[in-house]
């Protein structure tokens, strides 16, 4: 196996030959030998993957059936691709390459993200290449379940505006973001205005919260689809911001919300500060082709390299 960094998980390269036809299928299906090809031409050890959904089953049944009813904060028709059992999907996850990877969970309403984040601890405990996520919400007692989870081994956190329906700079979020902002822990922060704007989406809202905590360190998840151009102009200012390229410049996106192609250079140009992610499993493509559209954006190899894995390496330490 290539060795770069700390990670120590071995990946397969050569296929167990399956004892029927119908394993050989499962095992193609999991494997998608284009993905592990990718990355071995590349010289990585492997993918790290910053944005992937692992929730509580009765949580995760509702989220796809909100996706699978079109429902307004998708705004289309949107087919669950990896909709399979939870260790079918880490089997999955584990057989593209993918090192490390997320347990996004988020909450929609008071009193659910300590809930969460309980059952995310546990599920970081259980599957070791999984970083312990964890989320909050603007409510009392916040800062404290926050300090809470970040004692306990938290990696990194969650923050979904648009589901949440919450002002990032809500003052129940004061003692969440000095907290976060004190242990240097990595928030992924959806709060760009797609698939469809919310009330306090937009990167006005999060330039607010920069503004009082400039050392926050934030992901943006999308990109800030559709205010790419904005939130290219946040990592610029602010040392601490990152990207994550979650469902950029798939025909998907690109129907609705493209990416514009002037800003490739300044993507280009941050290629320390933007990290893979896919939104697995809930995406209506083939995972395969959340990383042939990077290489077709990418300036160079070296790119490349820094996004899919070497970025996310140094921010998590892995």
């Amino acid at each position: 196996m290539v060795s770069e960094g700390k990670i120590g998980i071995r990946v397969p390269h050569i296929p167990i030959l399956p004892t029927s036809p119908g394993a050989r299928l499962t095992f193609c299906w999991v494997m998608d030998e284009s993905v592990c090809e990718l990355w071995q031409s590349l010289r990585l050890p492997g993918l790290i993957d910053v944005h992937t959904h692992f929730m509580p089953k009765s949580v995760m049944d509702k989220v796809w059936k909100y996706f699978d009813s079109a429902g307004p904060l998708t705004g289309r028709t949107w087919p669950i691709t990896y909709r399979t059992e939870e260790q079918h999907r880490l089997e999955t996850l584990r057989g593209f390459g993918v090192l490390a990877f997320t347990s996004l969970v988020y909450p929609h309403k008071p009193d659910m993200a300590a809930w969460l984040n309980q059952w995310a601890a546990q599920f970081a405990a259980e599957t070791p290449d999984c970083l312990s996520t964890a989320t909050f919400y603007p409510e009392p007692g916040a800062g404290s379940y926050v300090a809470d989870a970040i004692a306990g081994g938290t990696r990194v956190f969650k923050a979904h505006v648009q589901v949440g329906g919450y002002h990032p700079a809500d003052p129940l979020l004061d003692d969440v973001w000095a907290t976060i902002a004190d242990a240097g822990v990595p928030v992924i922060i959806h709060c760009g205005s797609g698939p469809t704007p919310g009330a306090h989406t937009g990167p006005s809202q999060v330039r607010t919260v920069l503004d009082r905590y400039p050392n926050l360190r934030l992901i943006i998840a999308h990109l800030g689809m559709p205010e790419y151009s904005e939130f290219l102009d946040l990592c610029e200012q602010f040392d601490g911001v990152h990207l994550d390229t979650t469902m950029a410049f798939t025909p998907f996106i690109e129907e609705t919300m493209p990416f514009p192609p002037a800003e490739l250079p300044r993507l280009g140009e941050l290629g320390d500060r933007i990290l893979f992610g896919s939104d697995f499993p809930n995406i209506p493509y083939r995972y395969a082709e959340s990383l042939n559209v990077l290489t077709k954006v990418a300036p160079d190899d070296e790119w490349l390299r820094k996004v899919l894995y070497r970025n996310a390496a140094s921010l998590f330490d892995l």
